[in-house]
Formats: structure tokens, C-alpha cells, sequence
């Protein structure tokens, strides 16, 4: 039985290393429930823990006070697949700071403060699977290219935000695009609204109850009706409805054209005027020669 004790030994000393290990890279006001995983959810935190174990992969950090993420936080985390920084005190993200995470699958930055999502707020995360923006009730502008590069992302929640208008471009160039939430946002019926209403007829399948539930205010009293009550003809103005880059356009061309009409007559009327006088001299020297 002694040689079975023997050979036991280096496998109890490799446990108990990974016990102890565990417990010691664990931050101190969290729990480490696997050697990959850090919970630190619920801890009045005002600030990300520090001595996070450079392998985790589960982060949980919601229910806190976090107020921001350094824009480098995520280059030491290579292996991190799943965030979760819902409802804390987040009030914008620093372009670049997500864009370090090649493995990320899953973010959930819902139930927090920000105002805006700008162009490369995620860079070109492309494993990112699910994103979770919903509940910022501050929430009132996403850009036209804030998910450029996500071409993995399958779930899109932008619920119960304050997003009066979202430009079609943020979610046409999602190609892996199977559900996106969108209810709840305060949505005005203008024609900045038509493209968006239009795509989400198309697409009235990746929503979780269709267009049914949705709102949007019109324009002219504010009155809100469901989108389940419109149709393409209640945008039919929209469609002959010039941008101002239209009405430049229509002016520069007018104006164009006009100073083009004005030297090709001055041009003729030059020309015309040379001929007389060429003429006039021409039959001069006719007259001259018969005397």
C-alpha cells in the first residue's frame, strides 16, 4: 500500500496548489465559484476589483456603482468570453476600449447610464454573439456604424431606451442578426422614421412580438400610435421630401447651369461679332481693289 501512497502524493500537492491558488488570486470582495469564473455582482463597488485573475473568462460585475471601464482594462483579459456590468453607473464607453477583446461572446451594459453609442464603441469584436444596451434611459443616439465589425452578433437588445430615431444602417450591416428588441423607446413617426419602419416590417420576424407593442409619437400632436396601425402610404409624403444636401444639390446645378448659359452666349455673341466685322473689312479691301 506505501507505493500507492507514494504516487498519490504529487496529485493531492497539484489540488491543494489549485485550491490554494484559487482562493489567492480570488479579489477579495468576491466569490471565485471556478477557477474561471469571478463574481463580484452586489458589492457597492465604485470602482472594477482589482487583482483579477488574468484567466478569467466569467466576469460578474452587475448591481455595483462602476462609474467607468479603463479604455486598457480588457487588454490584460484575453481569455474573457462573458461581461456582465449590468446596472451600475456606467455614462459612456470609450471608443476602443471593448475592440481589445477577441473572444468576448457575451456584453450586458443594460440598466446603466449612457447617452449615446458612438462609432467604434466595440470596434470589430467579432465574436461577440449577444449585446445587451436596454434600459439607459438617457440612451438617445446610436450611431449609423456603432456595431460595424460585428458580424457575429446574433442578439441586439436596445430596449426602453430614449431613442426617438435609429438610422437603418446600424442594423443592416449585421448579418448575423436573428433577434433585436427595439419596444419601448419613444419613437417619433417623421420621415427619419420611415426607413426604420419600413426594415422593421421586413424584419418584423426578428422581433420578439413583431412590431405589435411599439409605438411612436406623431409629429404634428404628439399623439402616440402603434406601429401596428401604420403602413407604408402614412409615409408617402416622406417620399418627396428633399434633404437640404438635395436642395444644394438643385441649387449648385442651377447656378451651374446658369453661368454655363451665360458664357456660351457670350461666347456666341463674341463670335458673331468678330464675323461682322471680318466681313465689313473683307468687302473694304473688294471695294479698294475694283478702283
Amino acid at each position: 500500500m506505501l507505493p500507492c501512497v507514494y504516487w498519490l502524493q504529487p496529485v493531492l500537492a497539484l489540488l491543494f496548489f489549485d485550491l490554494f491558488t484559487q482562493g489567492e488570486n480570488c479579489p477579495a470582495t468576491c466569490l471565485c465559484p471556478d477557477p474561471h469564473t469571478v463574481d463580484c455582482s452586489g458589492r457597492g463597488l465604485i470602482h472594477l476589483p482589482d487583482e483579477i485573475p488574468l484567466d478569467v473568462r466569467r466576469l460578474l460585475l452587475a448591481n455595483n456603482w462602476i462609474p467607468r471601464i479603463p479604455s486598457d482594462f480588457l487588454v490584460l483579459y484575453s481569455d474573457l468570453v462573458y461581461l456582465d456590468l449590468r446596472n451600475n453607473s456606467l455614462s459612456h464607453i470609450e471608443p476602443g476600449t471593448l475592440s481589445t477583446s477577441s473572444r468576448l461572446v457575451f456584453l450586458d451594459l443594460g440598466c446603466n447610464n449612457l447617452t449615446e453609442i458612438p462609432k467604434g464603441t466595440f470596434g470589430e469584436t467579432r465574436s461577440l454573439i449577444k449585446l445587451r444596451l436596454g434600459n439607459n434611459p438617457h440612451l438617445s443616439m446610436v450611431n449609423e456604424d456603432a456595431f460595424m465589425g460585428l458580424t457575429s452578433l446574433r442578439e441586439l437588445e436596445l430596449e426602453c431606451n430614449a431613442l426617438s430615431g435609429l438610422h437603418v444602417g446600424a442594423l443592416s450591416q449585421l448579418p448575423s442578426l436573428r433577434v433585436v428588441r427595439l419596444e419601448g423607446n419613444p419613437w417619433v413617426c417623421n420621415c427619419n422614421f420611415a426607413n426604420l419602419f419600413t426594415w422593421l416590417l421586413e424584419n418584423s420576424h426578428k422581433l420578439p412580438n413583431g412590431i405589435e407593442g411599439m409605438e411612436c409619437s406623431l409629429p404634428t400632436d404628439g399623439r402616440r400610435v402603434p406601429l401596428s396601425q401604420l403602413s407604408q402610404d402614412s409615409f408617402r409624403e416622406c417620399q418627396i421630401t428633399l434633404t437640404l444636401t438635395d436642395f444644394l444639390i438643385i441649387i449648385f446645378s442651377g447656378i451651374s447651369v446658369s453661368v454655363a448659359a451665360i458664357m456660351a452666349s457670350f461666347f456666341l455673341a463674341s463670335t458673331v461679332h468678330c464675323f461682322q466685322r471680318w466681313s465689313k473689312g473683307t468687302k473694304g479691301d473688294e471695294e479698294e481693289s475694283e478702283e
